[in-house]
């Protein structure tokens, strides 16, 4: 009983949960640290403070004199909350984010006159050393400069002692080296394109932002327990484990009781998000046991994503607090369910409309139909690309199992709406009579926010539904940078957008239409063009796969395959053309996932061939030699009825041995074939080996593990079970 796992279990039992109140009510925490517009009028100049506000709001550069008083003004406002350090906070290519602490304290040449300074310079630029991020052939590792570069659009923050800065982060010679930059070139080209198409409907509109709210998935899991796995410490994930006898067939979990342990962790979470201006609203249990989920209200999506890396930091610092494990990873236990993070994105316009919400007027409505069926017809013809967009070694585990959606990207909008778009293909070629007309505007478009009212089903196995207002992106992983798949997303449809302006704008001026009459035509083409994309059943069927496949839907079930997309003429054309990225930095980001992938795939199987011979084939012969003494004694007392009474000993001798053989041969065939994958030179070949020869290893050494674990003692069992893991609460 002296094993790690039994001290973990013990400590895990007794753990009380952490005293903690609140200090004050949400509204007034909110934003408590983070240099936000109220901070910014009490510590900026005018002039200062308008630079910041011209920036955010229409792009305008900010002068480095007029920097050097915003670096000021930050300082004081900082210092006066105790901060010593400052940072550059980025977001590079390894999934997590970065930080280079400096001290504010400086002091003159000959080491006297100390002070605590930050001026323009160190606000604007910083130099962080780039050799050792992710660069995808950018840049030779020789050629270690990298710039961080301030962004206004997402204010500053304070967290513990450091005013954190955040910044983009590019190479010497320009190109982006995180997720940031290319998602504010696609946020720029989101507007400028749907602030046109606006403009049929309403001249007033100026600027159309892209709003997200994500709902992050998680497990909470005791920190003593987690240390206990080598894998889950390693990989986030366990790698082996027998089923739990009682798992989440009753269903008991979802939306019950949140354990007090948690719900005294998720208050102190809560607080530390609105002092740090992060708009958490809902909590809950998930349908796994001791998975939960967190979500926002939604905000731009700038700021939104930057919340969301801030708080996957956060949730892990406050969890040591309270003597927890946050886990990610998209599928951490085998046989519950794994954890995603749902994208909900929508466009809303400076005259405060959502441009995805139906509203009573036919005019309104159709400037709705307009974006709606628009951002169908861009999923539609970039689907592989979306794919793409949600590939990853985690996320391979959880797509298409009965939690998430499938890998076939389709689009759920419900049975009503299916019914107004069937209605609109009818429409006629050409100018419409006013009959018709008048039909369109009264009986269909008119009749959309009566329609919605019951559209209530959403359909959990579609990777992206249209729920109401917005549409939401269900196949991100939980472990996601937001960036990639919303980059995506918004410069598929910005592109959409302008192809359809061109459409319209040629109808109108060449064939003589009224607006209204161009605007349904295309409207019309698109719905046609668009159709295999809509499906409105089971997506985990096997009838929906072949539906798909008889459709000319891509179901790429793994990363290296689906990732192929990402460098396809199409995909390098679209971000070319929309300048949010050129084709060295689309294919950086190519061979960076491949590489990616092909790690962790490495890492996995070297964990699992540590666990399995140093800890399950040792604890498996231990047991069997205690059945071997067990069968010598009776050999000793019975003579040759041995064998009938030492009967189930000896068949579980035998067992045990199959299974110990089992590990060894597959391990070794494992790391053979790793050996072999290693040798390759190109990125998608190594990734697709450790695919396609090195990870089906994983699943039959698993099953010989799993198996000695109902086998062997539960006394002398070294490994953390599930049972312990996922019902400690």
């Amino acid at each position: 009983m002296s094993t790690l796992r039994f001290q973990a279990l013990r400590e895990a039992s007794t753990r009380k949960p952490v005293i903690f109140e609140e200090s004050d009510r949400k509204s007034n925490l909110f934003g408590a640290n983070v240099f936000n517009d109220k901070s910014m009028k009490q510590y900026l100049t005018s002039d200062a403070y308008k630079g910041v506000q011209g920036a955010v709001q229409h792009g305008t550069k900010i002068d480095r004199k007029l920097a050097d008083y915003i670096a000021l003004g930050m300082k004081e406002w900082a210092l006066s909350k105790g901060v010593t350090h400052y940072t550059h906070w980025f977001q590079p290519l390894t999934g997590i984010t970065a930080e280079k602490h400096d001290a504010f304290f400086e002091t003159s040449m000959d080491g006297s006159d100390p002070v605590e300074k930050l001026g323009g310079a160190q606000l604007v630029q910083q130099e962080p050393d780039a050799s050792s991020f992710p660069n995808g052939g950018i840049r030779n590792t020789f050629e270690a400069r990298g710039y961080t570069a301030w962004d206004p659009t997402s204010p500053a923050f304070i967290f513990g002692t450091t005013l954190c800065i955040p910044t983009v982060f590019i190479s010497y010679t320009g190109e982006a080296l995180d997720f940031k930059t290319p998602l504010l070139r696609a946020l720029t080209v989101i507007d400028e394109a749907a602030t046109e198409v606006c403009k049929y409907f309403d001249k007033n509109v100026k600027k159309v932002t892209v709003t997200l709210g994500w709902e992050q998935e998680y497990f909470l899991i005791d920190s003593a327990l987690a240390n206990s796995r080598p894998d889950l410490m390693m990989t986030g994930r366990t790698l082996l484990g027998h089923t739990s006898a009682k798992g989440q067939q009753l269903d008991d979990h979802y939306f019950g009781s949140i354990p007090t342990r948690a719900l005294v962790y998720m208050r102190d979470l809560e607080q530390e998000c609105m002092l740090l201006g992060i708009p958490v609203k809902t909590r809950h249990n998930e349908v796994a046991p001791n998975q939960f989920e967190l979500a926002p209200i939604f905000e731009e999506m700038n700021l939104a994503v930057d919340h969301n890396c801030l708080l996957m930091d956060v949730m892990q610092k406050v969890a040591e607090r309270h003597h927890f494990k946050v886990l990610f990873h998209e599928k951490p236990f085998k046989g519950v369910n794994g954890s995603g993070k749902h994208n909900n994105w929508s466009l809303a316009t400076d005259t405060g409309i959502n441009l995805l919400s139906p509203s009573k007027t036919p005019m309104s409505n159709l400037q709705f139909l307009t974006f709606f069926i628009n951002t169908i017809k861009a999923v539609h013809d970039n689907e592989s690309l979306l794919r793409a967009a949600i590939a990853s070694a985690g996320n391979d585990h959880r797509l298409g199992a009965n939690e998430a959606p499938p890998a076939i990207i389709s689009v759920f909008i419900g049975g009503q709406l299916m019914k107004v778009l069937d209605e609109l293909e009818g429409v006629t070629a050409g100018k419409l009579s006013p009959e018709e007309k008048t039909d369109l505007k009264l009986n269909v478009v008119g009749k959309i926010p009566d329609v919605l009212l019951d559209n209530t089903d959403r359909n959990r196995t579609s990777p992206f539904a249209f729920t109401g207002n917005k549409f939401e992106f269900r196949a991100v992983g939980s472990t996601a940078n937001c960036s990639n798949s919303m980059t995506t997303l918004n410069a598929i449809v910005a592109k959409q957008l302008r192809d359809f302006k061109v459409e319209v704008d040629a109808l109108i001026e060449s064939k003589d239409m009224k607006k209204d009459d161009a605007i349904f035509n295309v409207l019309r083409e698109y719905i046609k063009k668009s159709k295999k994309i809509l499906f409105e059943g089971d997506g985990y069927s096997e009838e929906w796969e072949i539906e798909a496949g008889k459709r000319g839907l891509s179901n790429f079930k793994t990363t290296p395959e689906a990732l192929k997309a990402r460098v396809s003429k199409q995909s390098l054309d679209l971000f070319s053309e929309l300048n949010i990225m050129n084709h060295v930095e689309v294919e950086a980001r190519y061979e960076i996932e491949l590489e990616e992938y092909t790690k962790k795939i490495q890492i996995e199987g070297r964990v699992l061939g540590d666990i399995s011979k140093n800890h399950v084939i040792p604890t498996a012969i231990k047991y069997q030699n205690t059945l071997i003494t067990n069968v010598k004694g009776l050999k000793d007392i019975f003579g040759a009825e041995f064998e009938t009474i030492g009967k189930e000993q000896i068949v579980l001798i035998k067992q045990i041995s199959k299974h110990i053989e089992g590990i060894n041969s597959n391990v070794v065939a494992m790391t053979n074939e790793r050996k072999k994958a290693n040798t390759l030179n190109d990125a998608q070949e190594m990734a697709e080996a450790y695919c396609n020869n090195v990870k089906p290893y994983f699943e039959t050494i698993r099953k010989h593990c799993d198996k000695l674990e109902l086998l062997v003692d539960n006394e002398i069992w070294t490994l953390t079970k599930y049972r312990e893991l996922l019902f400690t609460k």
